[in-house]
């Protein structure tokens, strides 16, 4: 038997988001039932829901940033119970059986994740995401918010989060390392704080120096504007690493020169056009173009236990369900500091 729940969908490509029901299934053995508390809004929310990365499917409840308490849980589930609070992210289930399930690495499993939102589940069925009351989720795929974080502030980690914690994880961020973040938006800020918390010296590196005293609070020890073509020439082969965290078009090459030997820039967004760059920029310098893409389970709950032991949580503008279309106007213009989290209690009321 079914369960029906409030939501928010956009009924059409491009169209504006409106209130809705849609139907949760009956619990498997293995599923949780999570009354949604909040639910953070992505850049990528908004590319899906106006079609800007392919054909999307409609109607769409968006949202893979949730956080919220346990309600019910399946014959077989042991690791949660009623009153947990959890989180879910960007993907909900996956195979399991390919090497890179098997390896912890969800996210590139070969018969391909299935997505919060937006996917078809092994069962044929549709998905849908956290712009609603309730949702149904596989154990495996579900993360565990510690006490040490509020729900409200934990929600953007489960995509903003683990989206910047695996490249730094991955690239040795830590004491010792120089760490050049490029954007101080939802991504950047969550980066700069991550970061700081690793042990790193942070830089800011972004277009304008209007957002300098905010990243010099969020733990950054020095902040440029890259709109500045001296900025380039005076960081020159400073960082160890640099995090992208910008859909935008970028000159490649003039940031790789401000890698040190054996440096990385790695990207995590998602620009519309191809970048390019020149091989010497690699070459001379023994240097690393990379890409990230969220983390597997078991590094989310790595992500969310290193936040609540270092007191991290997203910088946040809570707002009600009536008010989403605007915000989705606002982040695309940029006016955010530094993410929107819907109060789930207001969908449907």
């Amino acid at each position: 038997m079914t369960t029906t729940t409030h939501a928010i969908a956009a009924p059409s490509p491009g169209a504006a988001l409106s209130p809705t029901t849609i139907e949760r299934r009956d619990l498997r053995p293995d599923d949780v039932l999570i009354d949604i508390a909040y639910a953070g809004i992505c850049h990528s929310d908004i590319h899906q829901v106006k079609e800007d990365w392919g054909s999307a499917i409609f109607p769409m409840v968006p949202g893979h940033e949730i956080a919220g308490v346990v309600a019910a849980v399946g014959s077989d589930v042991t690791k949660y119970r009623v009153g947990d609070r959890v989180g879910v992210g960007c993907m909900v289930d996956s195979c399991g059986e390919c090497e890179y399930c098997l390896a912890g690495t969800e996210q590139f499993c070969l018969k391909g994740n299935i997505q919060t939102y937006n996917g078809v589940g092994f069962d044929g069925e549709n998905t849908y995401g956290g712009y609603s009351r309730q949702i149904v989720v596989k154990d495996a795929f579900v993360c565990r918010i510690p006490e040490g974080i509020g729900l409200d502030v934990a929600a953007p980690l489960l995509c903003a989060g683990i989206t910047t914690y695996s490249p730094l994880n991955r690239w040795g961020a830590g004491p010792g390392k120089k760490v050049a973040v490029v954007g101080l938006g939802g991504l950047g800020h969550m980066a700069v704080k991550i970061a700081v918390a690793m042990g790193a010296e942070v830089t800011v590196l972004s277009q304008s120096l209007k957002k300098q005293e905010d990243g010099l609070k969020l733990g950054a020890k020095d902040y440029f504007a890259t709109g500045d073509a001296s900025t380039f020439k005076e960081l020159r082969g400073r960082f160890d690493l640099i995090l992208n965290t910008v859909s935008a078009t970028l000159p490649v090459d003039s940031y790789l020169g401000m890698l040190r030997v054996g440096g990385a820039m790695v990207n995590v967004g998602a620009p519309g056009e191809p970048l390019s760059y020149n091989a010497f920029s690699l070459l001379g310098g023994n240097r690393v173009l990379a890409g990230s893409m969220i983390g597997g389970i078991a590094e989310t709950q790595e992500m969310l236990d290193f936040c609540a032991e270092h007191g991290i949580g997203a910088e946040i503008e809570t707002i009600s369900a009536d008010q989403v279309n605007v915000a989705y106007d606002r982040v695309e213009n940029s006016d955010v500091r530094y993410r929107f989290v819907i109060d789930a209690a207001t969908i449907g009321a």
